[in-house]
């Protein structure tokens, strides 16, 4: 119970990180989101750039199965990253390969699906093309 508690409050955190990430977007801040982002991503889920950015796939595929997040911070991180989508091409070809396999993960491994999930997996296919 007490490991739930934890989940849950920083999963919280995170969700409010998130949204001060969106609203520096929309202010045209976007050097001071992109570092905000990059920070949460080392901190909150012990993502380095490096592997986010990094163009084989296998490298992420590799953290993800190897980092074993709960499936409630996988949800986070997914959100994370679908909100990322959009910002520009590279960035897209960047980020919609690893949401998907983020989805994939949550699915075969702990067996969750969202219909959120479903249908943003759907939504990124075009990313993926």
């Amino acid at each position: 119970m007490y490991r739930r508690d934890l989940i849950t409050a920083e999963i919280q955190k995170l969700a409010q990180v998130l949204a001060r990430i969106m609203g520096l977007k929309l202010e045209g801040k976007l050097a001071e989101a992109n570092q905000l982002f990059d920070e949460t991503m080392e901190g909150g889920f012990q993502l380095p750039k490096e592997i986010l950015e990094n163009e084989v796939l296998s490298v992420f595929e590799n953290w993800l199965t190897e980092g074993d997040l709960p499936p409630e911070k996988l949800d986070s991180l997914s959100e994370f990253l679908y909100y990322e989508l959009g910002t520009s091409p590279d960035r897209n070809q960047m980020i919609a390969p690893k949401l998907n396999l983020v989805y994939q993960y949550l699915s075969d491994r702990h067996k969750i699906v969202h219909l959120v999930n479903l249908h943003r997996q759907k939504t990124i296919q075009q990313y993926l093309r």
